[in-house]
């Protein structure tokens, strides 16, 4: 916070903070800081931080040019689907963390409580108009939550690589992703310091970010949303992780896509895979390297009861993600991933 105080007053930019941002960023923190950014006639915002921060900065950028409610240009869901009528406030992304991808696309994940929905607001301005990704600036962040970020990066392009809707290019982005997250991320884990595995990491989330632009993410995320967005306190990432091994089990018994499982193995580092669920196994190994393939639902007060009604909530609050799946899934395939995830 210091240095980019410095480096703005060094520009002859005058800056005030805001400070409010929780994980998993609520509506109304996003709105209040919207308000603050008009009060103050800010001409531009910098998102210094996670992904968090960024996804946050996005919605604020929103309400500080554009008035009524953030649920008003919201889409899926209960939102009323409003164009963003005026060019919401541009926007610097100071990535503290290797994770989100949020430096590099358009949407900004925010949950509105009261209707327990995590989903994003998109706009082609909401694009970053300079990204800083310096790997420099990530080396504090504690091993469980390089290791939450870590995993959010990977699974943006492990979703996309199998997603009906892949395509040569995202393909491309896709794999050296996770060449780059899933080979180096066990050592950013294990020594934050190390400046090599860092920027591994980091490269890796951004070309995630970048996938996620030219292809796309599949339901695993709506279904974690579904989780946080009834449980605040989840790390998104810790969530990915808890139904990650279900999830592509699922489309693996079902004969889906065999090729790109089995390539996604040797991205990872397995490179004798012959079998899709090898991918399966690397996944629950580079987990456990990381030290997080015991996280349990039950620790956050998940509870089985929940299932359905997060499964609806999914194909609600994020339900477009559905479309891309390599195969359909119904409400019941969702429960049961849950179930499966469950402990």
């Amino acid at each position: 916070m210091d240095r980019t105080l410095e480096q703005l007053k060094l520009a002859g930019v005058e800056a005030v903070i805001f400070d409010k941002i929780q994980p998993n960023p609520l509506k109304a923190t996003v709105e209040e800081g919207g308000a603050f950014a008009k009060e103050h006639g800010c001409d531009f915002i910098v998102a210094l931080g996670g992904g968090s921060c960024m996804d946050a900065a996005k919605g604020i950028a929103v309400m500080a040019t554009n008035g009524g409610d953030l649920w008003d240009y919201i889409v899926p869901g209960t939102g009323k689907g409003q164009p963003i009528t005026h060019t919401p406030l541009p926007i610097v992304a100071i990535t503290t963390t290797a994770g989100t991808g949020s430096e590099t696309d358009s949407g900004g994940v925010i949950t509105n409580p009261e209707t327990h929905e995590k989903t994003a607001v998109f706009g082609h301005d909401l694009f970053p108009k300079l990204a800083i990704v310096d790997p420099e600036l990530m080396v504090s962040v504690p091993p469980p939550f390089t290791a939450y970020q870590g995993f959010d990066a990977l699974f943006h392009s492990t979703e996309g690589y199998i997603a009906c809707t892949a395509n040569l290019l995202s393909d491309m982005v896709a794999l050296t992703a996770i060449e780059n997250v899933g080979r180096h991320l066990a050592a950013a884990v294990e020594n934050g310091q190390s400046l090599p595995a860092r920027e591994h990491v980091a490269f890796g989330n951004w070309l995630s970010g970048v996938q996620m632009v030219v292809g796309t993410c599949t339901s695993e995320h709506s279904l974690e949303h579904a989780l946080s967005a009834y449980h605040q306190e989840l790390p998104h990432g810790a969530g990915l992780i808890m139904i990650s091994r279900a999830y592509y089990t699922h489309f693996i018994e079902r004969g889906v896509t065999p090729e790109r499982f089995i390539r996604m193995a040797q991205a990872l580092g397995k490179e004798d895979a012959k079998v899709p669920m090898d991918f399966v196994h690397a996944l629950a190994e580079l987990q456990e390297a990381c030290g997080v393939s015991n996280l349990k639902m039950s620790d956050y007060g998940i509870t089985p009861d929940e299932f359905e009604a997060m499964a609806h909530n999914a194909k609600s609050a994020m339900g477009w993600l559905f479309d891309h799946d390599p195969l359909p899934l119904s409400i019941e395939d969702c429960v049961s991933i849950y179930q499966a995830s469950y402990r």
